[in-house]
């Protein structure tokens, strides 16, 4: 009888007792904890950090039965045991300093009763929290062990709500509550926070500077998520007739400067319901990035371009977010090449994989056009023109969901002026369908604005604004440079030229040719 899968289970104890699959982390959990004391691990939502600190939990709690058959079972001294303050944000939106307090208060009153230890009620949680530690350390004569599971949540949700001021108090409500972790050394055992974002040491750790943030460790970077081999493992009982090419191309190519994850909340999904879905970007909002995106005029093909290096995706702050860094940290962006330049290491950035990509673009598509419905009813008869190589129809798909985007959202965007805004919906909309986009595609006469894949159908667009460069100038552009000649003998190819009028607001120009020399 196969075990069940884990779906929403962070519980390690309750994962193990009723027979859910496990993958085992244990042997790198052990790793972590001879190796230091204090630590730091931001990974994306979903993504098995609760689990994590459950499992933390249990070990350090000395709870032997659970870890029988699991890696660091016959490693770990079980004839000891360790007091344990677990916290997490996960719960609710703390929208003031008084809920903050509430919150914190709260907890460390559980944990009192639990442990039998009297605290000072009317002293501030940072307090209470110090007189708990110690408390704790002298009744069970053990050192002290602190967990805190999503401690940025209460920042992001108020950066995401629009509430900056008050993000910005809480990460002050926040600095003087983790600082006690620091001032508390001499009792404790060891010490982990986990959560989305990685703020600057100056502004929310200046009072927890010893903490090893193992967020890029190649050692840690498979912690979290599920390696290919892992998932081949566990739960091969599961895995009979999927496709695991597919799987792959779905739900992998999560790397965090290592061995590429498969996303364990979509892989669980997919193996329940058997139907490739968006299952973890579903459960997010991504509004808070779409208006970063239409402030600093990003055009949807320059997000695969972002070159970095670790400095920056490591951290950031309240008042200062870049969006690569934000992309990378909340699992839209993904490391793809790492490379040392004069001594420094880089980073480029790129998708992880097939359900991100689309249903990043879908969603910034309805950003740039507030056309929803008007998109998706397009978006199956512009997939059938391309397949067909009914390319001369794509004028009237796009002309009419041009023409259904509410003209008074081309006032308000602070894209619509900028002539990359035409291109991105374009771009959005074919990467939205699955197909194979290739931005500024570069070839020995210059770069093709956009290329599209469908098999061995391929597609050269060229994008003109013709207030800016001139009625008929995008076919004749794609013809005079020869762009074709790249993909002579690899299949059918199709010249489309595409022209916008800023002042209409609309496509003023459209044509398209079949090129000489394609295996037709």
């Amino acid at each position: 009888m196969r075990k069940k899968l884990p779906i929403g289970i962070q519980t390690f104890s309750n994962l193990i007792r009723e027979g859910y699959c496990y993958v085992d982390k244990t042997k790198l959990i052990y790793q972590m904890v001879v190796g230091g004391k204090y630590y730091f691990l931001a990974r994306p939502r979903r993504f098995g950090k609760s689990l994590l600190v459950s499992t933390l939990k249990s070990l350090f709690k000395g709870e032997q039965e659970l870890f029988k058959g699991l890696a660091i079972e016959r490693e770990w001294d079980w004839s000891r045991s360790h007091p344990v303050i677990h916290f997490s944000f996960g719960g609710g939106v703390i929208d003031s300093v008084k809920m903050l307090e509430k919150t914190l208060a709260g907890q460390l009153r559980e944990h009192a009763l639990h442990y039998g230890v009297k605290l000072r009620t009317s002293d501030p949680a940072s307090l209470q929290f110090r007189e708990l530690i110690c408390l704790l350390r002298e009744k069970c004569d053990e050192s002290v062990v602190v967990l805190i599971d999503e401690y940025d949540k209460p920042i992001l949700d108020n950066l995401v709500a629009g509430r900056d001021a008050m993000a910005v108090t809480i990460r002050e409500g926040l600095k003087g509550f983790y600082a006690v972790v620091k001032e508390s050394d001499e009792h404790l055992r060891f010490a982990l926070l986990t959560g989305v974002s990685n703020f600057s040491k100056v502004s929310l750790f200046s009072g927890l500077n010893n903490l090893e943030d193992i967020t890029l460790s190649s050692p840690f970077s498979t912690i979290c998520g599920y390696t290919k081999s892992e998932l081949s493992d566990v739960f091969i009982d599961w895995l009979k007739g999927v496709d695991m090419a597919a799987l792959q191309s779905w739900y992998n190519g999560y790397n965090f400067d290592g061995a590429s994850v498969y996303n364990p909340f979509d892989v669980l999904l997919y193996l329940k319901n058997r139907e490739f879905r968006n299952y973890w970007f579903e459960t997010g909002s991504p509004s808070f990035l779409m208006r970063m995106l239409l402030q600093q005029k990003v055009s949807a093909p320059d997000l695969t371009q972002y070159h970095t290096d670790d400095t920056l995706l490591s951290t950031f702050d309240v008042d200062n977010i870049p969006l690569e860094t934000l992309m990378f940290q909340t699992g839209y962006l993904t490391i793809k090449v790492k490379e040392y330049i004069g001594g420094s290491c880089f980073y480029q950035l790129g998708w992880p994989n097939r359900e991100v990509k689309q249903s990043f673009h879908a969603s910034m598509l309805d950003q740039l056009t507030h056309a929803d419905s008007a998109s998706r009813h397009s978006s199956m008869a512009l997939y059938r023109c391309l397949e067909s190589g009914n390319v001369d129809d794509m004028r009237d798909i796009f002309h009419a969901f041009f023409a259904s985007i509410p003209h008074d959202w081309y006032r308000k965007n602070q894209m619509a002026n900028y002539e990359g805004y035409y291109c991105s919906i374009v771009y959005c909309y074919f990467v939205a369908l699955g197909l194979e986009v290739i931005a500024e595609d570069v070839t020995d006469k210059g770069r093709i604005d956009m290329t599209v894949k469908l098999g061995d159908r391929i597609f050269i667009l060229e994008f003109k604004v013709i207030e800016m460069a001139g009625q008929g100038s995008a076919l004749k552009q794609i013809e005079e440079k020869g762009y074709a000649e790249k993909y002579r003998g690899q299949g059918d190819v199709w010249l489309i030229g595409v022209e916008f009028s800023s002042k209409d607001r609309n496509i003023v120009g459209f044509a398209t040719s079949y090129a000489i020399g394609s295996d037709r």
